[in-house]
C-alpha cells in the first residue's frame, strides 16, 4: 500500500481541485445581502436570472427541495452574496462566490451611473456578472479546497497500521466511491479510499455506537453507526449539519 500519511481534505473522493465559480454546478443565495439598509432592491431576483442564465442551479431557501446531489454534497455548493459597495457619486455592488468552507473563490465588482437606487444597484449587478463565467463543472468530482497535513501523531499511528491491512476488512461505500475501515488502535479507526487516501479520524466515545470524528480542514463533529452503516453528521457554512451516509458492504 502507499503511504496512509499523506494529506487529506474533508470528503477528498476525487483528485480534482476546484478553483473557479464555473467548477460548480449548485449556488445557494447567502440570507441577507450586507450594506443594503430597507431593501435589496431587487438583487436576489436579478441575481439568480443572471444565474441561472449562466447554467448554474440555484438552490432554493428550503433545503428540503434540494435536489439530492447537492444535499449529499454541501462542497458540490456556492453561496453567492451581494454587497453594498457605493461610493458618493456611484451605485457599485461587490458579489462574492464562497466554497463549503467559507473561503471565498472570487469576487467581482460592479458600478452604475444610474442614480436610483433599485435600478443602479441592479446595473451594477449586471456589469459584475459579465465576468463571471457560466458553469462548466466536472462531471462526476467532488468540490474540495487543499488543507494541512495529518498532525504527526496521527500520522505516525496511520503509518504502523499499514500492515494491518488485510483482505476481507470492513469495506463501506459512499457515492459509488469504496472505502476502507483501518484500525489505528484500540480506540482509533479510518476510513480509506481505494488509493490508500483517509479523510477523517474517528475515536471511539462512552458509547458503542457513537464516535468523535476529527476533519482535516480542523472541525470537531461525530459519527453515529445506523442499521450497520457509518454516519458522518458534516458541519456546513450556516452552522447546521448534513448526513453523510457510508454504507457497509
Amino acid at each position: 500500500m502507499k503511504k496512509l500519511a499523506i494529506a487529506f481534505s474533508m470528503l477528498s473522493f476525487t483528485a480534482i481541485f476546484a478553483q473557479k465559480v464555473s467548477d460548480y454546478q449548485y449556488i445557494s443565495l447567502a440570507e441577507k445581502f450586507e450594506g443594503f439598509k430597507d431593501s435589496n432592491y431587487g438583487l436576489d431576483k436579478a441575481l439568480i436570472k443572471s444565474l441561472n442564465a449562466k447554467k448554474y442551479t440555484v438552490l432554493p431557501a428550503n433545503r428540503n427541495e434540494w435536489p439530492s446531489a447537492a444535499s449529499q454534497n454541501p462542497c458540490q455548493i456556492l453561496v453567492a452574496e451581494v454587497q453594498n459597495d457605493s461610493g458618493m457619486l456611484r451605485n457599485k455592488v461587490l458579489v462574492k462566490f464562497k466554497d463549503c468552507n467559507n473561503k471565498e473563490i472570487a469576487a467581482q465588482k460592479g458600478a452604475s451611473s444610474i442614480k436610483e437606487f433599485e435600478a443602479g444597484f441592479q446595473d451594477a449587478l449586471k456589469q459584475a456578472m459579465i465576468s463571471v463565467p457560466a458553469s462548466n463543472p466536472v462531471e462526476n468530482s467532488v468540490v474540495h479546497t487543499p488543507v494541512d497535513p495529518l498532525p504527526e501523531m496521527i500520522t505516525n499511528e496511520v503509518a504502523a497500521a499499514e500492515t494491518k491491512v488485510v483482505s476481507g476488512a470492513e469495506m463501506y461505500t459512499n457515492q459509488n466511491i469504496t472505502f476502507q475501515k483501518i484500525r489505528l488502535n484500540d480506540k482509533q479507526f479510518i476510513l480509506a479510499d481505494k488509493t490508500s487516501t483517509p479523510f477523517a479520524t474517528f475515536t471511539i466515545t462512552t458509547r458503542n455506537d457513537i464516535f468523535r470524528v476529527k476533519l482535516q480542514n480542523g472541525s470537531d463533529t461525530i459519527a453515529y453507526l445506523e442499521n450497520g452503516n457509518i454516519v458522518i453528521e458534516l458541519p456546513v457554512s450556516d452552522n447546521s449539519y448534513i448526513k453523510q451516509t457510508f454504507r457497509k458492504d
